[in-house]
């Protein structure tokens, strides 16, 4: 086939848009047919419940964009460099592009099938698309990695970010399409069970759901800095599922935030911290990826915690029954929504790397298993920072007094009577549907009374600071 006319094969990963995307405007550019293919592989395989459900719902939206575009996503499975070579030999193309990936295992496949591409004469091309900053142009004045985050912050809080492309009008569609797998066949939400009808209430998929959050957000920016933390407000941008799939553009979020920022807005400047915030947990993953596996520093491989999942007391928090109730009430909203405030992710992180003195990775897995907006990088991040062992990280001995927090960021109740059930006379739906969405198996109910605290919160400081002390003595 001439190859000013194969198509382009444009592989779909972590980026389930069409604005924004360089790999497919430099495809639309080429004036060649494309060809947009998702591949299930071992990666899609190994993620948890929550988010492989959500990627399904992710797919269908794009596939539906596509078709109006003129186009269709085409569905294989097995290994990738698999697939793509027979989808070359299926469609006579030449060039295979995709947005990069910068966790260690994408970085370890995407690099095998270069090499195997180019040995056949053929050509893959990776794109920038998913972050702001690629992580190596990133660096301290010695050209080292940053380590701690405000540093990070002004270093690039006044680069220039390139303009988003808007999504093409049409994609030039191949001769012959290939055969593609059928969605309803990969089961991507069989792990979710009865939750699935619970949590996809509060699901909208896709590009164009993404777009409608981010317009809702910019009504609400000027309140985010005040309000961002009030467990019980509609004050964050919710944006952060669709940043994990890619169905919006981080190039996209910040020049609207930017535009505000130019026409007075006082909330910009706190938001576009945490857009960079998430930038660092990339940044990191990139350059010391045993962020995503065990204690960032070193010196923490000693520390006491527990690493029984089976305990009582983490058998309570992983059920929500802690007896802590703003503790309860943010794994709920897991449990209800597949998302969780993220001053709740704090809270609920301290209290169980500290007051039960449970390692950060049972955590970390648990949330990998129930957040919809699950992400790599930012999830192993914020449990190493809670937990003290991680970079720009919290000192261990800022021990989250659940209570407390609850006083300050939920002082009506609010966030605690919408999550839980017990002991009210007439508990909101938001609190019922936990017990809709959790396993039968845990035999639960709304009439079951209320725990007493599975641990003391004095007495669970108390134990944590002492081991602390303890590591420090070593």
């Amino acid at each position: 086939m001439d190859s000013k006319q194969s198509p382009i094969l444009i592989w779909f990963r972590q980026d389930l848009r069409l604005s924004d995307l360089p790999a497919l405007s430099a495809a639309v550019r080429s004036g060649r047919p494309i060809i947009p293919v998702f591949i299930r592989d071992s990666l899609v395989d190994g993620l948890g419940a929550a988010p492989k459900w959500r990627l399904g719902l992710g797919l269908a939206a794009l596939a539906q964009h596509l078709e109006r575009k003129g186009s269709k996503l085409v569905l294989r499975s097995g290994p990738a460099l698999d697939a793509l070579k027979a989808l070359i030999s299926e469609t006579g193309a030449q060039e295979v592009y995709w947005s990069r990936a910068y966790d260690p295992d994408a970085i370890a496949r995407d690099t095998g099938i270069k090499s195997a591409l180019a040995e056949l004469g053929l050509t893959a091309k990776s794109f920038a698309g998913h972050l702001l900053f690629e992580p190596w142009t990133v660096a301290t004045k010695t050209g080292a990695p940053f380590r701690v985050f405000t540093p990070m912050w002004r270093a690039v809080a006044q680069r220039d970010v390139p303009s988003p492309d808007p999504a093409p009008e049409r994609l030039a569609a191949p001769t012959h399409w290939p055969a593609s797998e059928h969605l309803d066949d990969w089961g991507l939400g069989h792990a979710m069970r009865r939750g699935a009808g619970i949590v996809g209430q509060h699901v909208q998929a896709g590009e164009t759901a993404a777009e409608a959050r981010l317009d809702a957000f910019m009504e609400r920016l000027d309140a985010y800095p005040a309000q961002r933390d009030a467990l019980a407000d509609d004050t964050t941008s919710h944006l952060s599922e669709y940043l994990a799939l890619g169905e919006i553009g981080p190039r996209t979020v910040w020049h609207r935030v930017k535009g505000a920022a130019l026409i007075g807005s006082t909330g910009a400047d706190a938001f576009l911290r945490q857009l960079v915030w998430r930038e660092f947990a990339y940044h990191l993953m990139y350059h010391t990826p045993h962020l995503l596996t065990r204690n960032w520093r070193q010196e923490w491989d000693g520390f006491p915690w527990n690493e029984d999942i089976e305990t009582p007391e983490v058998r309570a928090w992983m059920t929500a029954r802690t007896g802590i109730p703003v503790v309860d009430a943010g794994l709920r909203e897991m449990y209800v929504t597949g998302r969780m405030h993220n001053r709740a992710r704090m809270i609920v992180a301290s209290y169980l790397t500290k007051h039960l003195m449970t390692h950060w990775k049972i955590g970390m897995d648990w949330f990998a298993d129930g957040l919809v907006d699950w992400d790599a990088a930012s999830n192993a991040m914020g449990w190493q920072w809670v937990a003290g062992s991680g970079p720009d990280a919290a000192p261990f001995f800022r021990i989250f007094n659940p209570q407390t927090q609850a006083e300050k960021f939920d002082p009506t109740g609010a966030y605690v009577r919408r999550w839980v059930a017990e002991g009210q006379s007439d508990p909101p739906e938001t609190a019922l549907a936990y017990f809709e969405a959790i396993p039968r198996s845990w035999n639960l109910s709304p009439n079951d009374a209320y725990p007493r605290p599975v641990v003391d919160l004095k007495v669970g400081r108390a134990r944590a600071l002492a081991a602390y002390e303890g590591r420090k003595d070593q």
